[in-house]
Formats: structure tokens, C-alpha cells, sequence
């Protein structure tokens, strides 16, 4: 095994296991596919990380966590919902990337590339991943009952607008650190797939969010690995591992 192929794993295992975390949430609320138009969202810094040659979880970062902070203020501005706010600022995103975004690069963008990684990468994957976990653990109940219902969260004396923020916050860097291992395109997968998987087959809360990180941890070991030996991207693999894993626990569903 190669010094690349266990930075590789390594980024992967993080970033997959506590998207995968995290994912029970985002499925919870019905928000799992917003994780899509935020990975498209991190397109612009994808391009202008590929023009000047640094990561592209660092150049996706800030645009993704400029346009968390903007989908919470005008969400506490307008009232407007999540999703539509979402699109808005998508669209936007989008329109700037294919401003920059090399043709001929365009695929890491996408797709990922989390063979090229180095150790910084691996090291901010690793840390940042692992708080995103402990985090949102220590938040669970409150960002799921703000989920569930606001009024009787603040009627509890929760700080809706708080969790709220921790919630978008904890997106953000998940999508961030998503565009190195599947690309801008395919976030939405890595968030939602393992968290469906798991609702499958769980029957607590809490086997709910283990079971989903270790489907996701899975889901990037198989894809990398599986892209070492066939030298097709492991993005595509990791999202492939992640659906078959889901179609295996169908039959386990509860009724």
C-alpha cells in the first residue's frame, strides 16, 4: 500500500463517515438533496483552486461558507424556506464557476480527485471531520427538535437561530471537504445515501447516526480501494459502493 493511497483513505474515511453522520439530520429535515446545490456552490473556489493550483477543499471553503451565512440571513430576513433560498444562491454560484472553471480541468471539479491529496489535505480532512462529528454529537438533540419543530424548541429555550447556524456551519465544511472525494456534483450523495441505508436497518436514534457513518466509512474504503485497482475515478466508486450498500438493506426495511 502506498504512502498516496493511505493519505487517500485516510481523507476519506473522515470526510465520508461524518457526511454520513451528519446525513441523518439533513434526511431527517428533508434537506439532503440541498447538499447538492451546495456542492455546486463550491464550484467557483473548485475553479479558481484548478487555475491556481491549490486544494480544492480550500478554494470550495469559503465560497461554501459565504453562502451558508447569506441562505441564514435571508432566511431569518425573509422567511423565505431553506430550499428556495438555496437555489437562489446555487444558481448564483453556478453562474460564476462556468465563468472560470477550465474545460479541460472541469472533471476534479466535478467528480473529486482524492488520489492527489497530500498531507496537509489529509491532516484538515481529519480534524475538520472529526469536529463536524463531535459537534454536531453534542447537538443532535437540539438541531433534530429545531428540525422537528421551532415553536416548541423555543419553547424549550433553544436558540433556534444558534442551531440553526451550527447546523449550516456544519454543511458547509462537510460540502468544503465532499469536492476532494466525489466532486461538486455528487455531495448530495455522500450526505444522503448512507444516512437512507441506515434508516433501513436501524431501530434507534442512535444506532441511526452510527450506522449511517459506518456505511459512509465503507462506502469510501470500497470506492478508493476499487479506484486503485481499475484507475477509474473513486468518486464515481465511492457514490456506486454507497448505493449498493443501500439496495442490500432494502429487504431489511422496517414495514
Amino acid at each position: 500500500m502506498t504512502y498516496q493511497l493511505v493519505l487517500s483513505l485516510v481523507s476519506g474515511v473522515f470526510i465520508a463517515g461524518s457526511a454520513a453522520y451528519l446525513g441523518t439530520l439533513m434526511l431527517s429535515r428533508k434537506m439532503a438533496v440541498v447538499a447538492g446545490p451546495l456542492g455546486h456552490l463550491a464550484l467557483p473556489g473548485a475553479a479558481l483552486a484548478l487555475v491556481y493550483g491549490f486544494s480544492l477543499s480550500l478554494g470550495a471553503f469559503p465560497f461554501v461558507v459565504v453562502g451558508i451565512l447569506l441562505i441564514w440571513l435571508l432566511e431569518i430576513r425573509t422567511k423565505l424556506q431553506m430550499e428556495a433560498l438555496t437555489a437562489i444562491v446555487f444558481a448564483t454560484g453556478v453562474g460564476i464557476a462556468f465563468l472560470f472553471l477550465p474545460i479541460d480541468k472541469a472533471e476534479a471539479a466535478l467528480i473529486g480527485d482524492i488520489s492527489k491529496v497530500g498531507f496537509y489535505e489529509t491532516l484538515a480532512a481529519t480534524i475538520l471531520g472529526a469536529a463536524v462529528f463531535v459537534v454536531v454529537n453534542r447537538c443532535y438533540s437540539q438541531i433534530m427538535l429545531v428540525s422537528i419543530h421551532e415553536d416548541v424548541a423555543r419553547t424549550e429555550g433553544l436558540n433556534v437561530k444558534f442551531y440553526n447556524l451550527v447546523y449550516l456551519l456544519a454543511i458547509a465544511i462537510i460540502v468544503a471537504l465532499g469536492v476532494d472525494l466525489v466532486g461538486g456534483l455528487m455531495t448530495a450523495a455522500l450526505v444522503a445515501i448512507p444516512a437512507a441505508a441506515a434508516r433501513n436497518v436501524s431501530r434507534t436514534l442512535a444506532q441511526y447516526g452510527l450506522t449511517s457513518g459506518a456505511f459512509g466509512i465503507s462506502s469510501a474504503i470500497v470506492g478508493i480501494l476499487t479506484s486503485a485497482v481499475t484507475r477509474f475515478p473513486a468518486g464515481p466508486l465511492v457514490i456506486l459502493a454507497s448505493a449498493v450498500i443501500f439496495a442490500i438493506t432494502i429487504p431489511m426495511s422496517k414495514v
